[in-house]
């Protein structure tokens, strides 16, 4: 039996909340797979498989449980801007963490959530509250610290993750526009399709203009189960993101992205033994301290009964 379209969802930040804190957990591993690939698997042949695994997984979801396909023509529209970005960004990521230890371009590229929270207030007219702006900033004060490359190290690349936090700022504002309208699967999953049917003649293009990372090559076992687990974490990941738009404003989530930063740090030190300095340490502390902070807060204003209109 097919199922009926998901309802309406009425906002539940705390709900929100947590699946953000499960993509936070979940991304930074897709990201350790990518940087142990980016020696011998070129840039354009980890994008199109990541994207074709989440088109063929998630169209099978939405068969398999009757989920529905369609879109009105303006959230059709936006999905495939969403989908745009999406390359684009996961691009950009994928790139950075060539040249950069994950901790370190995780750090940089959230200046993100601090745009999210202007745009979501100025855009999406979405209430800040005083409370709320300073946490965020005080998270974004800890990310700073966590900051280590300069140009001096890293040269051009060091840009990468502040043009990945301008792409996401923008997939996530679109995203909360369109979550509401249709099924978080499904439009994962045409997403996915999208990508792929973008990806496939771009790369085909890219190559025959010798434009470098846009060829393919032979997978060993090792590289094709590595390849298989970006997939799968990636489109996981991605999903818990949509569906806690779904529930939450992007101003209230915004803060809690900032724990991807302690969550990759982590990451990092267990496969690469990247460890940050004093400095980079304090300032995990402050983003961690922040971001719950608006757990907390979120929790408890969700418990208080609504105040009664006169």
């Amino acid at each position: 039996m097919a199922c009926a379209p998901d309802k309406p969802h009425e906002d539940n930040p705390f709900l929100g909340i947590l699946l953000m804190l499960a993509f936070c957990v979940l991304a930074p591993m897709g990201d350790v797979i990518v940087k142990l690939l980016g020696e011998t698997v070129p840039l354009m042949e980890i994008l199109t498989i990541r994207f074709a695994i989440q088109a063929v997984i998630l169209s099978a979801l939405v068969a398999a449980t009757g989920r529905p396909w369609r879109m009105s023509a303006r959230v059709f529209r936006l999905t495939i801007l969403r989908s745009l970005l999406h390359i684009a960004g996961i691009a950009a990521v994928f790139a950075s963490l060539r040249y950069l230890p994950i901790a370190e371009a995780i750090a940089i590229a959230y200046v993100m959530p601090f745009l999210i929270l202007l745009l979501g207030h100025y855009v999406l007219q979405e209430e800040i509250g005083a409370r709320r702006a300073w946490a965020c900033a005080v998270g974004f004060l800890g990310t700073l610290m966590v900051v280590q490359p300069t140009f001096a190290d890293v040269g051009w690349p060091a840009l990468l993750p502040l043009l990945v936090a301008v792409i996401f700022a923008l997939f996530m504002l679109i995203t909360r526009q369109i979550a509401r309208e249709t099924d978080p699967v499904s439009l994962q999953a045409v997403n996915g399709v999208i990508a792929t049917v973008l990806l496939v003649p771009a790369s085909l293009l890219l190559h025959a203009h010798e434009v470098p990372h846009s060829h393919y090559v032979g997978l060993d076992a090792r590289e094709i189960v590595l390849l298989a687990a970006i997939g799968l974490t990636g489109t996981l990941a991605h999903l818990l993101m949509t569906w806690s738009l779904r529930f939450a404003p992007s101003a209230t989530l915004a803060p809690m992205q900032y724990l991807e930063i302690p969550v990759a740090t982590l990451y990092g030190w267990l496969v690469f033994s990247d460890l940050p300095n004093g400095m980079a340490a304090l300032g995990i502390c402050i983003t961690i301290a922040a971001g719950l902070y608006i757990v907390m807060r979120e929790r408890s204003m969700a418990r208080m009964p609504p105040i009664e209109q006169p």
